[in-house]
């Protein structure tokens, strides 16, 4: 399906369907660009708070919108999407597939308005029967508010938060371990990033036991797959690894989710869809950062030769962990992942996974939970790129104390704490896996949502896309 692009209007042309972009205790350049009965109209409407204004004219339709002046930059920008997104109802009202976006406020917040239009504008119709409705398909910029190259980055932005998203709403059922493993060897070669895929044989070779007891009632192998992006010039001497839970479904295992909660757990690899998505606008723009992406795939089913709480695995790094609860299969095979990283001497290493249910019930779907042993620079820009994109993340302690929680009478760890702070104890797990800086982010909350959020589409987010693309960007700037 063809999806939104934006596209450089040229100097002095005027979109037949177009937005003004204004701001209320400003209306000198607006009032010159209305009509004398549209003038009248919208200084008497905005005496009562109104702050959208639709005006069919002959050759299209003008749309007005008028922006809060805001000091907190931040809110700024989101306040613009939140804008876009709210016009694409009357958008398809009016069956509009293409909109010239004209900026009059002193700050240019024209491409943060265009990024919730189109953002917003995502529909997963793969399934449907019927032709879908008419939808967005361009958006036309001034070059005074964005230049090409910042559009061809938008769009490559764009395209991959939509692969995400796409990725995330696939139903298990055409989407298992091995579906999802050839995908990601088609992305990266439509990408230009290089993708090594590891069968069954490979991962025991390699004595990653937490993936294979994982997969152990499974009756499709397990996948390990590692992606680069090496481009000449890169500006890392050592390699940032990225490594996404890559769970295409999860019943819990033989502690077994109540049906309730088992209904979206296709979502389960949203963080692998992170990675391989970062890794594609990577590609796509040539971000001058060397990129390891890492994946463990498999399903979490139940069967005569699952996984039982009470059992003892032997994890890639040799350490020992005693399984009390099969429902935390995240972190299992995520540690094997941060262990494989080793290898590459990272400079940084993100894992990103929908992990646990504890950081939605603290955070809800508003913010991301992380915590690691990176620096206090990498978190500060990292927490800067999360408020830029708002994508925004709050960090937890890794206090020694948590460590308490996840030791074991029958071998070196037990894979899950108390009821307490189980996002904290979840991480704390992870830590034993890793000899580098390292940071942790569990997406469970704001990577799929039952109700669409604004821009935020229901069901797969693509939470983290932005994100990781703007903090590397700017961290190796």
């Amino acid at each position: 399906m063809k999806r939104v692009h934006l596209k450089a209007l040229k100097a002095g042309s005027i979109h037949p369907n177009q937005v003004l972009l204004a701001e209320k205790d400003r209306l000198d350049p607006l009032d010159a660009l209305l009509e004398p009965a549209e003038r009248a109209f919208l200084h008497q409407a905005i005496q009562h708070d109104v702050s959208s204004f639709t005006f069919p004219r002959a050759e299209g339709i003008l749309f007005v919108r008028l922006l809060k002046q805001e000091r907190d930059p931040f809110i700024a920008l989101e306040d613009a999407r939140l804008a876009g997104n709210d016009l694409l109802s009357e958008l398809r009202r009016y069956k509009i597939e293409t909109l010239g976006i004209q900026n009059l406020c002193l700050e240019d917040r024209s491409m943060a308005f265009a990024e919730g239009l189109a953002l917003g504008s995502y529909q997963f119709l793969k399934y449907y029967t019927k032709a879908p409705e008419k939808n967005l398909r361009e958006i036309w910029i001034g070059s005074d508010s964005a230049s090409e190259g910042q559009l061809k980055e938008f769009n490559a932005l764009l395209d991959a938060v939509f692969l995400a998203r796409d990725l995330v709403n696939e139903p298990q059922s055409h989407f298992n371990t091995l579906q999802m493993a050839d995908t990601i060897g088609e992305v990266a070669k439509a990408y230009g990033f290089s993708a090594e895929i590891l069968g069954k044989e490979n991962i025991e070779a390699l004595k990653m036991g937490g993936l294979l007891a994982v997969n152990r009632a499974s009756q499709i192998p397990p996948r390990f797959c590692v992606l680069e992006w090496n481009p000449s010039g890169a500006r890392n001497a050592k390699p940032v690894v990225l490594v996404g839970k890559g769970v295409v479904y999860d019943t819990g295992g033989l502690s077994l989710k109540p049906s309730e909660a088992m209904d979206y757990m296709k979502c389960d690899m949203a963080g692998a869809a992170t990675v391989v998505s970062t890794m594609a606008v990577a590609a796509q723009t040539g971000l001058p950062v060397h990129l390891v992406g890492l994946i463990p795939i498999t399903d979490n089913k139940i069967g005569e030769n699952a996984l039982a709480p009470g059992d003892v695995i032997t994890m890639g790094n040799g350490k020992t962990v005693e399984v009390v609860n099969t429902d935390a299969e995240g972190r299992i095979i995520l540690a094997d992942a941060l262990h494989f990283a080793k290898k590459f001497e990272p400079s940084l290493a993100l894992d990103i996974a929908t992990l646990t249910g504890s950081a939605v019930r603290a955070l809800g779907t508003q913010a991301i939970c992380y915590m690691g042993t990176a620096s206090r620079e990498v978190k500060a820009t990292l927490e800067e790129s999360g408020f830029t994109t708002y994508e925004r993340l709050v960090e937890l302690p890794l206090w020694k104390e948590f460590a308490d929680e996840l030791k074991s009478n029958i071998a070196d760890l037990r894979n899950l704490g108390s009821s307490n702070a189980g996002m904290i104890t979840a991480g704390k797990f992870l830590e034993n896996f890793v000899d580098y800086p390292w940071l942790h982010l569990d997406i469970a909350g704001p990577a799929y949502l039952r109700t669409a959020n604004s821009y935020r589409t229901k069901d797969g987010t693509g939470v983290g896309v932005r994100l990781l693309y703007h903090f590397l960007k700017k961290h190796f700037s």
